[in-house]
């Protein structure tokens, strides 16, 4: 009978925590297919309406929405990629090789992790400057290629998931570092990379300020930035900038149930073999 009762209280919650978490959503895809004055109408309407075609045709006519859609795809997969590759080499050695100063650069590694990113913009901005690279694309991914989050996260995650008799049998057949990162270590870390590899696109994709400060052409315009366009300065349409929202937070779903799912599989796929 408790046990029941415990089961009963523990599906009860996460009914409620699935709920408070989709909630956001249903709200704002609601919205979306609301009039202005009908948002800020009271009571508030929870059923969506018919404005939502509207609404996207205002969104496609203001800003170039597929534009900007395709820049963002762009830089987002480009410094998921780079952010996926450096920071597992880097953690895969913090975690399992020797070399001189390793505590230390570890130590430092960890104290980046506590400055404000904001504290960086200034300096960052003054590089590009030097480089050439304002209003271009590199710089928004060549600067965030490696982040110590990243690193770290491999780090752990490989320090206790990739055996180090794997890597002593990998060096007696003769594999070098990196046939023992890509062969050994790789196929182990899939459920770490699937999440940081999450982590790191939806982080690019939702950026606004760093696009914001460095980009000075509107064809390069990434969505974020694109839709802060559709804010007026005195009068502001909501349901257009709220369909514009849904519109990119889209892809976003997509790509959490699609990471989500593979991370399960790779969790079951290792329990399995171990």
């Amino acid at each position: 009978m408790v046990k029941r009762k415990s089961s009963i209280l523990l599906y009860f919650g996460l009914i409620v925590g699935l709920i408070v978490s989709i909630f956001p959503f249903y709200w704002l895809a609601v919205m979306a297919t609301r009039t202005t004055a009908e948002i800020y109408s009271f009571p508030p309407k929870f059923w969506f309406g018919t404005q939502f075609i509207s609404n996207v045709t205002r969104v496609f006519e203001n800003i170039d929405f597929f534009g900007a859609f395709l820049n963002t795809l762009f830089v987002a997969c480009c410094s998921t990629l780079l952010v996926l590759f450096f920071d597992s080499l880097a953690g895969f050695t913090f975690a399992k090789f020797k070399f001189p100063g390793k505590k230390w650069l570890f130590v430092l590694l960890l104290a980046t992790m506590m400055a404000p990113a904001q504290l960086s913009l200034v300096p960052s901005f003054v590089i590009m400057a030097k480089f050439g690279w304002v209003g271009s694309f590199k710089a928004l991914i060549i600067p965030g290629m490696a982040n110590a989050f990243g690193i770290f996260w491999i780090r752990q995650y490989a320090e206790e998931s990739v055996p180090s008799e794997l890597l002593d049998a990998g060096r007696i057949d003769g594999c070098g570092f990196f046939r023992l990162y890509w062969n050994v270590a790789i196929p182990i870390l899939r459920p770490a990379l699937s999440f940081l590899g999450a982590f790191t696109f939806i982080g690019s994709w939702n950026d606004y300020l760093w696009p914001l400060i460095i980009l000075n052409d509107e064809r390069k315009f990434t969505l974020q930035v694109a839709l802060s366009s559709l804010n007026g300065i005195y009068v502001t349409d909501y349901a257009m900038v709220i369909a514009g929202t849904l519109l990119a937070v889209i892809p976003l779903i997509i790509l959490f149930l699609f990471v989500s799912k593979q991370f399960i599989s790779d969790i079951a796929a290792g329990a399995i073999k171990s």
